[in-house]
């Protein structure tokens, strides 16, 4: 079968970083391809090559048999090259059939035909076996309809290359089932789906064939049934898979804390139409996971706590002394950090360099007249550089260029650096490869064991097992039981009390 996409001996170089050393790349029609890799590996960046939003400094790109170059993302989507990004690159204030036609809208005589376009949004969305309404406005649905929306829109400018950049990290497993019912379909209809995503058993699922990268170059091309996952994992992080496994074990080996005075407590804290009242307790030297499908409040409930949402209802006390929290600057003046899911409009600065965004709480605090020194930040920042092994290691990289895994531990760096005494850390594995997730895992144990409580919210039930001390459980936006992990408590057993609804 003669070759949709073939990238053959690709070179990107940034200063001071060969980013893609000669990697050869090749899609198939008809098939689902995942690109596998660490943060930092190379995927990123060989699709922006692809999609023209970076020049390359060498090799050649062929889409059926032609030679291309192109020179930005709008003239590989005129080729039939579509991406679909991990955050939804649409219109929330346009409606469904607007996003789907935005700069393709048809039109007679100079002017927008509503009808006609409303029309073919819908039987566009019915191929897809979507039911929606095309003249609601985009944020009216979940960010997983939003997905939807946005691959609805790929096909309809008949894409022969589909790029999925981690769809599936904001989505709940029944959603995932329905994108990769579609995925299925526009495959077997012969487009050629290049799908990254860090979750390996969705990789397994869906994907015939697999690419792997490390450190910018080729690892090998591989059919997914050939390959099984152990071997994959070693591939991708470079190490002994007892070297992995050794750092899970720490992480699951933290001690239990000494239960003293709380350093927070919520009675009754809640917020009318974003969580009910509810009762929470952290200690110091605690991990306190939070377990729930998505909208179960989980998010919500953190917020609260770090003053970013005004309760209506309940008291939060602070080291046993009742303490509103009215804004996030009041806790961090109480020692309470809080690291958003949402790295993109709630976290990096994308304009700002990475040693400029590590250090921008810790000069916060201090007050914008008391700048920190320059070597002292330099200090600091090579430090949590190391620590979390983010890449490159270039400080003065602007942190737009990194990964979206390397902008989360930017993002988690700038937290540690201020040394909060309670550290709510919402989703810090999402779009992570497996080894950066089982060494921040390890960082969060030892944070524990060095005393700093953490409230560690996760949709991965797995990895909220590993490190939690206690696990509390929320539904439909209710706090609905407190587990204490021990023997008896695994996924299932969350699983049944997210099912049941049960009250404590």
């Amino acid at each position: 079968m003669a070759d949709q996409l073939k990238m053959t001996g690709i070179k990107k170089i940034f200063p001071g970083v060969v980013a893609l050393d000669g990697v050869d790349f090749r899609l198939l029609p008809g098939e689902i391809h995942a690109l596998m890799g660490e943060n930092g590996a190379g995927k990123s960046t060989l699709i922006k090559v692809l999609t023209g939003v970076y020049d390359i400094d060498g090799g050649e790109i062929e889409l059926a048999g032609q030679q291309v170059r192109f020179t930005g993302p709008l003239q590989a989507q005129q080729a039939g090259i579509s991406t679909v990004y991990q955050e939804v690159n649409l219109c929330p204030n346009l409606s469904v059939a607007e996003n789907i036609f935005i700069g393709r809208e048809p039109r007679k005589f100079g002017r927008i035909q509503w009808s006609e376009m409303r029309k073919r949004a819908a039987a566009l969305l019915a191929r897809l076996d979507l039911d929606l309404d095309v003249t609601a406005q985009l944020d009216s649905y979940s960010l997983a309809i939003q997905q939807m929306v946005a691959i609805a829109r790929a096909v309809d400018i008949q894409a022969r290359v589909l790029i999925l950049d981690e769809p599936t990290s904001s989505l709940d497993a029944s959603e995932v089932e329905q994108l990769f019912t579609i995925m299925r379909r526009l495959r077997d209809e012969g487009v050629a789906i290049l799908f990254v995503s860090h979750f390996l058993d969705q990789v397994y699922e869906i994907a015939d064939r697999m690419t792997v990268l490390r450190n910018g170059r080729l690892i090998g091309e591989f059919r997914t049934e050939d390959l099984p996952q152990m071997q994959l994992i070693s591939k991708m992080i470079g190490k002994e898979l007892e070297a992995l496994e050794e750092i899970e074990e720490q992480a699951r080996e933290a001690s239990s804390p000494e239960r003293g005075t709380p350093i927070l407590e919520a009675r009754q804290l809640g917020r009318t139409g974003a969580i009910a009242p509810f009762d929470l307790t952290i200690h110091a030297g605690e991990v306190v996971g939070l377990a729930g499908l998505l909208g179960s409040g989980r998010t919500e409930l953190a917020r609260l706590l770090f003053g970013a949402d005004r309760p209506d209802h309940g008291e939060l006390l602070v080291d046993g002394n009742a303490s509103a929290v009215k804004s996030p600057r009041e806790a961090m003046a109480k020692g309470i950090a809080f690291s958003s899911e949402n790295r993109r409009t709630e976290g990096i600065i994308g304009e700002l360099t990475v040693r400029e965004n590590i250090i921008l709480a810790m000069q916060a605090a201090r007050g914008w007249t008391r700048p920190i020194p320059r070597r002292k930040q330099d200090e600091l920042v090579d430090k949590y550089v190391k620590a979390l092994q983010i890449r490159p290691a270039d400080p003065e990289r602007l942190v737009r260029d990194l990964s979206g895994g390397n902008q989360q531990k930017v993002l988690l760096a700038r937290w540690l650096i201020i040394e909060p005494r309670l550290l709510i850390i919402d989703e810090p594995t999402r779009g992570i490869d497996v080894g950066a997730k089982a060494e921040i895992q390890r960082l969060v144990a030892q944070l524990a064991d060095g005393g700093m409580a953490v409230l560690f919210v996760s949709a991965e039930l797995e990895e909220v097992l590993r490190l939690s001390h206690k696990i509390e459980v929320l539904r439909d936006r209710r706090l609905v039981e407190e587990l204490q992990n021990g023997d008896d408590v695994d996924a299932d057993r969350i699983m049944q009390t997210i099912a049941s609804g049960a009250t404590p």
